[in-house]
């Protein structure tokens, strides 16, 4: 029998590169970085037994603003609603700040917005690299 739970228990670097290749995403982090990330964020699994099938992290200031990044479900539990459960647990622990964005796909703006994300004609997305 399969139990599937969420928390905020310590992550491997190793289990998160899985669930990324996965996704197939990330391809060039490594396993050193992404255990220093993961020092610097508020992380949120979703695990099936001992294995990582979810993930979700925050950066913030702790106070006015934060940033949602890597909603990541492994391919064959998408769509079943783990998703929204990881986003929905991970703003209980932002409750407290003052503005949470986040970017996306426009295949995905019907997912956030079920988390009352509003999408905005009036902000750009800027990267540098």
């Amino acid at each position: 029998m399969q139990f599937l739970s969420f928390s905020e228990r310590p992550f491997k670097g190793t289990e998160l590169m899985m669930l990324y290749k996965n996704a197939g995403w990330w391809e060039e982090r490594n396993e050193q970085d992404i255990e220093e990330m993961l020092k610097q964020n508020i992380s949120i699994g979703a695990w099936i037994d001992d294995n990582l099938i979810g993930f979700a992290r925050a950066i913030s200031d702790n106070k006015f603003r934060a940033y949602i990044e890597d909603v990541v479900i492994h391919n064959e539990f998408q769509h079943t609603g783990i998703g929204t459960k990881l986003v929905s647990k991970l703003l209980d622990e932002l409750t407290h700040i003052d503005v949470i964005s986040l970017f996306c796909g426009e295949d995905l703006i019907s997912f956030y917005e079920k988390n009352n994300f509003k999408f905005s004609k009036s902000q750009y997305v800027l990267h540098r690299k």
